[in-house]
C-alpha cells in the first residue's frame, strides 16, 4: 500500500454537485479512502459556465474540509462543447512525429481555430491499410481548459490533472468490469445537464459524444407538469420515495427515447466505418443513473442488457465513508471522480 502522503484524487465538479474522490494503493487493487458530495444550487453552473465562482470555490473548500482530503494535487475533468473525440486516420509515424504531425491532421477535424486548442491523441492501431495509422484524437478549447484550471487553483487546490470525463467513465468501468473482447458496451453518464456517450470495444472507444439531455430537463417538465416543487419532484425519482400525483412514467419514456436515439444513431455510423455492427450491453453511471425506473425502459427500447454501474464492485472501502446512506446506491455517481483518481494512481 502507498502511503498516506501518496494518495490520489479525483475531483469532478458538475452541473449539480461537486465530488471528491481519494484513493490509495496502485494498479487493479486501490482502495477508497475518502469520498464526498455536494450538492449546488440550480443554475450555479449553466450550460458549463459558472455564474456563482464564489459559491463553486466554497463548495469545493468545504467539501475538502468535511471529508479531510489532505492531497491538494488533484485529477479533474471536462466535457461538453468545447470538447471534440474523434477517431481519425493518418500516414503512419513514430510517436514523436506524429505529435508534431497531429497538428496539421487536427486542423481538418476540429471546428475552431487550432491556435485556440489543446491537443491529444493515442495511436489506437499502425495496421490501418499498407501506410496508414489509426489515432484517437482528442482537442479541447484552451479557454474552456484555462477556465476550469482556474476555478481549481482559487479554491487552493493544484489541478495536475485535466481530463474528459467519457475517459473518466470508462476508467472506473475497466476496473470493476470485465468484457469480451468483442463486446460492443455503451458507457453512458447522466449527469444534470449533459449525457457522455462512450462506446467501448476492447478498451477503445468507438464513439464519444456528449448530448445536451439530462436530469435537470427531466426536473423542470415533472415540475410544469405537475405543479411540484423542485424537492417533491427530485424526491420521486428515488425507489420507495415516491410523491402523491407525480407520475415518472411519460416523461422517463420521452427521457429514454431521446436518449436511445442518439445511441442508435451513434450505431449506425460505426456500422457505415465497419468499427461494429451492434451494441452488446449498456452500463449508465451518474446521477441520473438512480432515477426508478430508468433501466428496465431503455432495456425495453435498446433490447439489450442495461444496468446501472456499480463503482464500488472492486473497490476496497468502508461504508462508514457514505454517511449512512447505501453504498452501491451512490456508486454510479463516483464514476467520474473515480475515473479521475484512477489515472493517476495507474500512472504510478
Amino acid at each position: 500500500m502507498l502511503g498516506r502522503t501518496q494518495t490520489t484524487v479525483g475531483l469532478d465538479i458538475g452541473s449539480s454537485s461537486i465530488k471528491v474522490v481519494e484513493l490509495t494503493g496502485k494498479g487493479s487493487d486501490p482502495r477508497l479512502v475518502h469520498f464526498g458530495m455536494a450538492e449546488l444550487a440550480p443554475e450555479t453552473i449553466v450550460d458549463g459556465e459558472v455564474m456563482d465562482r464564489q459559491l463553486v470555490i466554497e463548495t469545493i473548500q468545504n467539501l475538502f474540509e468535511r471529508t479531510q482530503v489532505r492531497n491538494h494535487r488533484v485529477a479533474t475533468g471536462v466535457s461538453g462543447r468545447g470538447v471534440i473525440v474523434k477517431k481519425i486516420t493518418m500516414d503512419r509515424l513514430p510517436p514523436q512525429e506524429a505529435r508534431e504531425a497531429i497538428h496539421w491532421e487536427a486542423e481538418q477535424h476540429v471546428p475552431y481555430d487550432i491556435n485556440d486548442v489543446a491537443l491529444d491523441f493515442e495511436i489506437l492501431r499502425t495496421d490501418v491499410g499498407p501506410t496508414q495509422m489509426q489515432v484517437l484524437l482528442v482537442a479541447a478549447k484552451r479557454d474552456l481548459i484555462s477556465a476550469h484550471a482556474d476555478l481549481v487553483r482559487e479554491a487552493g487546490l493544484v489541478p495536475a490533472v485535466i481530463d474528459v470525463h467519457s475517459f473518466a467513465v470508462q476508467n472506473a468501468v475497466e476496473l470493476n468490469y470485465e468484457f469480451l473482447p468483442t463486446e460492443v458496451v455503451a458507457l453512458i453518464n447522466i449527469g444534470a445537464e449533459l449525457t457522455n456517450i462512450n462506446l467501448v470495444l476492447g478498451g477503445i472507444p468507438l464513439y464519444t459524444q456528449d448530448l445536451p439531455l439530462g436530469g435537470n430537463a427531466f426536473l423542470d417538465g415533472l415540475q410544469k407538469k405537475h405543479g411540484v416543487s423542485r424537492a417533491d419532484a427530485f424526491a420521486s425519482l428515488r425507489p420507495g420515495d415516491a410523491v402523491p400525483g407525480i407520475d415518472l412514467d411519460p416523461g422517463l419514456r420521452s427521457f429514454c427515447a431521446d436518449l436511445s436515439t442518439a445511441i442508435e444513431r451513434s450505431l449506425v455510423y460505426l456500422k457505415s466505418s465497419g468499427d461494429a455492427d451492434k451494441l452488446d450491453r449498456v452500463l449508465l453511471s451518474g446521477g441520473g443513473a438512480r432515477i426508478h425506473g430508468l433501466v428496465p425502459i431503455l432495456a425495453e427500447r435498446l433490447k439489450v442488457p442495461v444496468e446501472a454501474a456499480d463503482m464500488l464492485r472492486r473497490l476496497q472501502f468502508t461504508p462508514e465513508l457514505f454517511s449512512g446512506s447505501d453504498p452501491h446506491e451512490v456508486a454510479p455517481q463516483l464514476a467520474v471522480g473515480l475515473g479521475l483518481a484512477l489515472r493517476k494512481v495507474r500512472a504510478k
